[in-house]
């Protein structure tokens, strides 16, 4: 495990810097909202939801809604329910013991590594495991020194910080789309497949937010999306067995 892990840190370091800086700044509007470092770390070790867990911060100063607290978590964060179809190929195969905790673990940015693929001279599971674990322990980490620090910073400081998830997320999305263009380059895949994703994912968003708005684009883009790859997939298949 020690090897995978020494193998993962490279490879999640831009999620090092955007999770430590993100962590931090949820430590901090959790202190504000009088919630310690205990508090804080417990919550980004039991819920690990990056946005999630900014948005809980007003509902855990007042009365308890579980109803409205269940809503809101399915509003949010519903497009793991696509991140998860797309990793059955890749995490069927592994342990039960390792399956839960990566199935809990997969946040944006970990998927988008995960998508890449294991080295070649890498145990999948194990290197699955230390990139999970990797990225749980910066946001984790972050948010016990937001806590601690929260006292010294002002929570005006805060305005637009989390701005920042959407553009590490952003950032880590263009180096794989340099990486297929790279890959195309080299005569590995055509390009055709390096445009698939990104043509439908900014055509499924562009639509959606059209359609229905910013407040509710989410579920439809993901939805557009789920379909388009599933019919790439199913496409790919009926011509493989013909």
């Amino acid at each position: 495990m020690q090897k995978a892990l020494r193998e993962a840190f490279p490879r999640t370091l831009p999620v090092l810097a955007g999770y430590l800086f993100l962590g931090t700044a949820y430590g901090i509007a959790m202190r504000a909202r009088g919630f310690g470092a205990l508090w804080s770390g417990l919550s980004s070790l039991v819920i690990f939801g990056g946005s999630m867990q900014f948005a809980l911060i007003e509902p855990l100063t007042q009365a308890f809604a579980p109803l409205t607290i269940a809503l809101l978590t399915l509003l949010i964060q519903a497009r793991h329910i696509f991140y998860g179809l797309s990793m059955l190929d890749k995490y069927s195969p592994l342990s039960r013991c390792r399956k839960p905790y990566l199935i809990f673990s997969l946040t944006d940015e970990t998927y988008s590594l995960v998508c890449e693929g294991a080295p070649a001279d890498a145990d999948p599971g194990r290197w699955y495991t230390a990139v999970s674990a990797l990225d749980h322990s910066y946001w984790f980490t972050g948010s016990i020194l937001g806590a601690l620090l929260g006292s010294l910073i002002p929570t005006e400081a805060l305005t637009g910080i989390d701005f920042s998830m959407t553009a590490l997320f952003t950032v880590i999305v263009t180096e794989q789309s340099m990486d297929s263009f790279r890959r195309v380059r080299a005569g590995e895949i055509g390009l055709g497949e390096a445009l698939f994703a990104p043509l439908l994912g900014g055509c499924a968003t562009l639509l959606s937010l059209l359609t229905v708005g910013k407040s509710s684009f989410l579920l439809l883009a993901m939805g557009l999306m789920l379909i388009g790859f599933g019919g790439r997939w199913t496409l790919s298949e009926r011509r493989r067995g013909a």
